[in-house]
């Protein structure tokens, strides 16, 4: 009997250590999944074309003007040329693959609308093959303006403000159309940024009203420029302008909740940022994504905020060193200096580099899990472990989920530890109250999700 006893007691224990083997061999194989380029993601990146791009901006720049009041009918000046090209390109370069339309609607005259105005985006979807109904959305806005903003008909060139980033949508989609992807993935043009953010506020305003899940959203706008107004050049950085706590006159449950833990920094917005920075310095080497902590410059604002202002994560995209003599002005010399926005002020290498950071971001997204939903830490006892739970994703291909955190004064996740396909995960010797932590879902390829801020659970 005793006999018998330390014989099955030894199985066990070789059973169990064969488990354990097993187990740490299955998080190895993932962790090195991680760790890994994707494939898909570097095909993509490495197709961005600053040719394409500088050849697009100057297309952009032929028609004389692109205001958003201006010839409609003209087949080679005004804005209603610029969007039907905008459109037959589109659908030249993603033929059987993007479904291209105009979402056009009228905008009442008021503001800076002299009168009754169409108002039309150019919209191109790539849809998703496993989750086409989560969508993340990239944009730049192809109108332009001189200095009268009222101004219809004046030489309007915009190549920085904005075709530079109508540049590079029109590049990540006809490039990212020759893959596949889980999520949908929406290519935008937009019209009226200067007038009022109208054609963006009008895509926003129906995706809210659909219900849609717009899981973030990407506005490209002045992102043309490497020199800076004394001349500097700094071709390796771009500006991620990211929102914390919106500022709304009633605040929401969540919301509180997230301010009362101390994470202001951990709104939907600001998580969506980290994946960028995190994913475009991984795939595009020695360019450094500056993640700002605020909605926008100051006296400026784009086509991010309109999502924004429905509860959606959204982020801008800007050059690092702005020269306001190539935005928002009239063509003219001033004591020998050319002043206008004009395509030999920009730099395609550059913009191909921003283009790259999006496009890699996209990618990782639009490939990965959706975040992990209902995240809580629970707060019952004291205790200097971390127990976090969450609901379980419902990706056929998921392989389990990731725990990261950060010290409280890190802008960035700093570590992380695997936790396998559960819905509850101890952290042992690492204090909720000391650092910030997160969730990431995970795929079987690798693919990491955005990390989920978890609410306090008692």
């Amino acid at each position: 009997m005793r006999t018998f006893r330390s014989i099955a007691a030894i199985t066990g224990l070789a059973a169990g250590m064969l488990a354990t083997d097993s187990t740490q061999a299955a998080d190895a194989v993932i962790d090195a999944r991680i760790a890994a380029d994707q494939p898909q993601v570097t095909q993509i990146v490495a197709a961005i074309s600053p040719a394409r791009i500088d050849a697009t901006i100057h297309k952009l720049v032929s028609f004389h003007t692109r205001h958003t009041m201006s010839d409609t009918k003209s087949e080679s000046t005004g804005i209603g040329a610029a969007r039907r090209w905008i459109k037959a390109e589109l659908e030249r370069c993603g033929a059987g693959k993007l479904d291209v339309q105009f979402d056009g609607y009228v905008q009442p005259a008021g503001g800076r609308l002299s009168r009754d105005t169409e108002i039309v985006n150019v919209v191109a979807t790539l849809q998703g093959t496993q989750a086409p109904q989560r969508i993340y959305v990239v944009s730049g806005h192809y109108d332009s303006r001189v200095s009268d903003v009222m101004d219809a008909s004046s030489a309007a060139p915009g190549a920085n403000d904005d075709a530079s980033g109508t540049a590079a949508v029109m590049e990540l989609a006809c490039v990212m159309a020759q893959h596949r992807f889980d999520a949908t993935l929406v290519f935008m043009a937009v019209a009226a940024e200067e007038q009022g953010l109208f054609g963006a506020t009008h895509w926003a305003q129906q995706a809210q009203e659909k219900n849609l899940e717009i899981a973030g959203m990407f506005s490209n706008d002045i992102i043309g420029s490497s020199r800076a107004e004394d001349g500097r050049i700094d071709n390796s950085h771009v500006r991620l302008f990211a929102e914390g706590i919106p500022a709304v006159k009633e605040m929401t449950d969540p919301l509180r909740t997230l301010l009362a833990t101390g994470g202001e920094s951990d709104s939907i917005s600001r998580q969506l940022a980290r994946h960028v920075k995190s994913m475009g310095e991984r795939y595009v080497p020695g360019f450094t994504v500056n993640i700002i902590q605020r909605r926008d410059r100051y006296l400026r604002g784009g086509d991010h905020i309109p999502f924004l202002e429905r509860g959606y994560a959204a982020l801008r995209f800007t050059e690092p060193n702005e020269d306001f003599r190539h935005q928002h002005q009239d063509l003219r010399t001033e004591n020998g200096v050319q002043i206008g926005d004009l395509p030999e002020f920009t730099d395609p290498e550059y913009i191909a580099q921003v283009t790259r950071v999006n496009a890699a971001a996209l990618a990782t997204l639009a490939l990965a899990p959706a975040a992990p939903a209902n995240v809580r830490v629970k707060v019952a006892q004291l205790e200097n472990d971390t127990q976090l739970v969450w609901d379980a994703n419902s990706e056929p291909d998921l392989a389990g989920y990731r725990i990261v955190w950060r010290d409280t004064t890190s802008p960035v996740w700093q570590s992380s530890q695997w936790a396998g396909n559960v819905t509850e995960y101890r952290v042992k010797g690492v204090s909720k109250d000391n650092v910030f932590f997160g969730v990431q879902a995970v795929d079987s390829d690798g693919n990491v999700s955005v990390a989920s801020y978890p609410l306090p659970l008692r």
